[in-house]
């Protein structure tokens, strides 16, 4: 990678959508594609596409395109790296129990799911899509013990800041917030925030305006 230029957020958002697009080429058996495939298949125009590419230096060539087994390993150290992230899920009601069952493996083979917590007495115990549900009162012990440094947020808003200070003293280095409220934590920790709301009106708007 070229350090010397900063990586526009836009870009750092796309790279995820290539990944997964020559993640699909190899399992394929295409070895080369252009950059009008690759447009044609994210909905994303060819010029954006190698400016993306270009913050990266020169990933493909003038005439031949881009080959699908260098670009799949480039993105997989760029996206993924070299090491496997442990991730738990906090909050085992409708949400975390949706996530529990989506197949986070399909996209990305170096993130395991080990552990879910909730209070709920009726969850705590079970397992689901085998991923075991603990109590949140083990939180710590089983962040430590599990080297889980990712957790899913999908607590109620008026818990969320309780439970995302816990995480950050017990070791955990990224946040995924699904809650509606901005955490308050530390700036060493990295947090990404989804709001389902937000996103929806962003879709009606966008539908609006066709």
């Amino acid at each position: 990678m070229n350090s010397k230029k900063k990586i526009p957020n836009a870009t750092m958002k796309r790279l995820p959508l290539y990944y997964r697009f020559f993640k699909n080429a190899e399992k394929s058996s295409v070895d080369r594609v252009s950059s009008r495939e690759i447009s044609e298949a994210l909905d994303i125009d060819s010029a954006t596409i190698r400016r993306d590419f270009s913050y990266f230096g020169e990933l493909g060539r003038k005439g031949y395109g881009y080959n699908v087994k260098s670009l799949l390993n480039f993105f997989m150290e760029h996206i993924q790296g070299n090491e496997v992230r442990n991730v738990a899920i906090i909050g085992a009601g409708n949400l975390g129990s949706a996530l529990l069952n989506y197949k986070f493996n399909n996209i990305n083979d170096r993130m395991n799911v080990v552990a879910a917590f909730d209070s709920n007495a009726q969850i705590v115990g079970t397992s689901i899509n085998g991923t075991a549900v603990y109590h949140s009162d083990e939180l710590e012990d089983l962040v430590s013990q599990h080297g889980i440094d990712v957790a899913i947020l999908t607590l109620p808003a008026e818990v969320s800041q309780n439970m995302a200070e816990r995480l950050v003293e017990a070791g955990i280095k990224g946040i995924l917030n699904f809650t509606p409220i901005r955490l308050n934590v530390s700036d060493e920790i990295y947090v990404h925030n989804i709001d389902l709301s937000v996103e929806l009106q962003a879709l009606f708007f966008y539908m609006k305006h066709i």
